[in-house]
């Protein structure tokens, strides 16, 4: 056990008592009252499944394939801003961590460490968002290929950016507060502000440098995401991602249907059902009631990644029960990160594979392709909640 830390839970008390309180908050929080990031963590919860005995569960395999390549787990670490500034060059910890437990991690356009710093340690997914600036986007896809990325994540649910209370409240997204009061919350947490903003310069949004030179910080980055996210993206710029990416190509940000099969029709490799992690638009479905008609809809034609309040190896078997092919963890492994570096993210992975084969082996199960509706508790014909 690390440091008293059992659980997800505890690696997010640990995290909110190491980070100056505005990091704590925009890694924690959700827009507006909040209402579906708590649905997020509720409704998968609430996801019941049929315990079954006297199976021989000796032996549980919880390998999957995905894009033609063999996984140790069918997890992989989603992409998170700011992640680089929650422990000293994040990023490249929490990707280390990944590699050695056999999954991917995805590095987000908003990152601190660059596609290049993180390459350099570990292999990686590059997330990529929609900006009124195409050359950018070109830009960042040629750096994607250059440095070897599995696989490109095209975020499509951030048109506009989500109102954020718990954000402004906290100094960021145009508060009034301003720098002095996040200077003050840093002053707060002395060994965060040793490790990372002293012994982890320089502190800078290392994929935005092209736009806003070496001197981009967070003040910069928050600026930038208002004035430059592009509320005309189309179907037409996935066909023309698709065009300079040859890698697997998953479109992330579905929650309808109808979205899907567009998916399927755009050159898309996968989709990811996610609601951006209740950062968006509040009140719409959580990920897991989302799950189900979304795994109709496209019937096997592409895998499913998902993600959205999966906090436990169990939430993971939930997630792929409901339809899932891949489960993508969030705040999940960035709250480990914040709290212990490389060591929290690898432990927190090893608990979700221990967590894991406890609920295969108590529903029966010993494969991933196992893990599916007939697990369910249903009323009807719906997964019971």
């Amino acid at each position: 056990m690390a440091k008293g830390a059992a659980s997800v839970s505890d690696y997010r008390a640990l995290a909110k008592a190491r980070l100056p309180h505005f990091l704590f908050e925009y890694l924690d929080g959700g827009s507006y009252d909040e209402v579906t990031l708590r649905r997020n963590v509720e409704d998968l919860q609430a996801v019941a499944l049929k315990q079954r005995v006297l199976r021989d569960v000796a032996s549980i395999d919880l390998s999957t394939e995905l894009f033609g390549k063999r996984v140790d787990l069918p997890v992989g670490l989603g992409p998170v801003g700011l992640s680089g500034l929650y422990a000293r060059r994040g990023e490249v910890q929490a990707a280390r961590a990944a590699a050695a437990a056999g999954v991917p991690f995805t590095l987000s356009t908003l990152s601190a460490c660059s596609i290049g710093e993180v390459a350099r340690a570990a292999p990686l997914w590059f997330q990529l968002y929609m900006v009124k600036d195409r050359g950018f986007v070109s830009d960042m896809v040629a750096r994607a290929k250059e440095a070897g990325c599995g696989a490109l994540l095209l975020t499509v649910d951030l048109a506009v950016p989500g109102t954020r209370y718990r954000d402004y409240r906290a100094g960021l997204s145009g508060s009034l507060r301003g720098p002095a009061s996040r200077a003050f919350q840093v002053l707060r947490r002395p060994d965060w502000a040793w490790d990372v903003a002293v012994r982890g310069r320089p502190m800078t949004m290392g994929n935005l440098e092209p736009l806003l030179g070496s001197g981009a910080a967070l003040a910069d980055l928050m600026g930038w995401v208002a004035k430059n996210f592009d509320a005309s993206v189309t179907w037409k710029d996935v066909e023309w991602v698709r065009s300079q990416w040859q890698g697997p190509l998953i479109v992330k940000g579905i929650l309808d249907p109808d979205d899907a099969r567009a998916a399927v029709d755009n050159g898309a490799d996968a989709i990811v059902v996610s609601n951006h992690g209740g950062r968006q638009l509040d009140g719409v479905l959580s990920s897991a009631r989302a799950l189900p008609a979304i795994a109709d809809a496209v019937a096997g034609r592409m895998p499913i990644l998902a993600d959205g309040g999966v906090r436990s190896g169990l939430d993971v078997v939930r997630m792929l029960a409901l339809g899932a092919d891949f489960v993508l963890l969030g705040r999940a492994w960035a709250y480990a990160l914040a709290a212990r570096g490389e060591a929290g993210v690898a432990h927190v992975l090893k608990l979700i594979e221990a967590e894991m084969r406890v609920a295969m082996a108590l529903t029966g199960c010993t494969r991933i392709d196992q893990l599916n509706e007939q697990i369910l508790e249903r009323s009807g014909n719906q997964a019971t909640f």
